[in-house]
């Protein structure tokens, strides 16, 4: 049996690999005002200005992490999108998830339903409208939730994401969004933003989850960035790259604030 050493190499050399060690050192490509952070625990809250309560989104890292990755809490990208996020009024959580092999995927699937149900025990928060959006690797956590979406649940979004197991990855069936698709009733809209340099195995995955999506007539909305990488947010300065994010956040803004 491979060990969990063995399991956080392979998983980096296939989710990581292509980045700079630095990746979470890289400047957002954004330039949001910053906001006010509380930390609770593993998890910080990203506070917009004013009263009442506010819509909310837990912002799901990616993974799994490389060895000697800092806190995902710290990286530039998602401080920038939970200011992102802050700026238009929504309340926004970052979790650090334990998720640094594939095998973590249970324990991080606990841990986000943990900071969804801080969120909306907040009484700055409106717990009738809470949003989940994931990055990277994380997207294999998204099958649970299209699966069993709760009656809060008012959208999804995944940038770049991973949405099945890549070859060798010792994971179960519960994490394949693929086929989540088959077994959910009426998921949640999703806002999809795929990478048009993205890597082809992971992009054939991303293909072939649009198209199973459109043969059952799920709700998706892709954003498409044609010139981007996986992990464009940080590494394409591009208008391109600043639109795609501007498009997706709309798109669940959108979601949240729906009657």
């Amino acid at each position: 049996m491979e060990t969990p050493t063995g399991q956080r190499k392979r998983a980096t050399s296939l989710t990581m690999s292509h980045m700079e060690n630095s990746f979470w050192e890289t400047q957002f490509v954004l330039d949001p005002k910053p906001a006010p952070v509380e930390r609770h625990g593993d998890v910080d809250l990203y506070l917009p200005a004013g009263d009442g309560p506010r819509p909310a989104v837990v912002l799901v890292h990616g993974g799994p992490l490389p060895p000697g990755a800092p806190d995902p809490r710290e990286w530039l990208l998602y401080q920038g999108y939970g200011a992102l996020l802050a700026e238009e009024g929504v309340l926004a959580a970052m979790p650090r998830l334990p998720l640094h092999t594939p095998g973590d995927l249970p324990a991080a699937a606990a841990h986000l339903a943990g900071t969804a149900g801080l969120l909306r025990a907040d009484p700055r928060v409106d717990p009738d409208r809470l949003a989940l959006w994931f990055f990277s690797g994380s997207g294999l956590l998204l099958a649970d939730w299209l699966r069993d979406p709760p009656p809060w649940l008012r959208g999804l979004a995944a940038t770049y994401p991973l949405l099945a197991p890549l070859p060798g990855w010792p994971v179960d069936r519960r994490f394949h969004p693929l086929d989540a698709l088959d077994q959910a009733g009426d998921p949640p809209p999703l806002v999809l933003t795929l990478a048009g340099r993205e890597r082809p195995e992971i992009a054939a995955i991303s293909e072939a989850f649009t198209a199973a999506a459109a043969r059952r007539g799920r709700p998706v909305r892709i954003v498409a960035v044609p010139d981007g990488r996986h992990g464009f947010d940080a590494l394409d300065h591009t208008e391109e790259s600043r639109a795609a994010v501007r498009t997706a956040r709309d798109a669940l803004l959108t979601l949240l604030t729906a009657p």
